[in-house]
């Protein structure tokens, strides 16, 4: 695979990973609370309040243009909540894992860039 194959296909996978941490965010939301309004605000809310501030701090052409440094920490901050509520309704281990891809994934981009 080429320089440039290699690199269109790690940012394949980091878009796959953002779509990853926001099913889970749905997903934690969805499992939380007793009450349906709970479960149901929680499970549109959280993804939707990802999605908005992945939109504004880190996405390639984000509404608020931050040094590198500082999109690094909100991807960091962003992925480590993901692989937080993984690790509550799933488990630690597949928790882990996906937080340990996204760090070979961001280090790669990070690299390659």
């Amino acid at each position: 695979m080429t320089g440039r194959g290699f690199y269109d296909a790690n940012e394949v996978l980091a878009f796959l990973f953002e779509l990853a941490a926001l099913a889970v965010f749905a997903w934690w939301g969805f499992t939380r609370g007793a009450h349906v309004v709970v479960r149901l605000a929680l499970g549109l809310g959280a993804p939707l309040a990802g999605a908005v501030l992945w939109g504004m701090l880190a996405a390639p052409r984000a509404v608020l243009q931050l040094p590198l440094p500082a999109v690094l920490a909100v991807k960091a901050a962003f992925f480590l909540t993901a692989a937080l509520a993984l690790a509550k309704v799933r488990n630690l281990t597949v928790a882990a894992l996906l937080a340990l891809l996204v760090a070979v994934n961001l280090t790669v981009a990070t690299v390659v860039r």
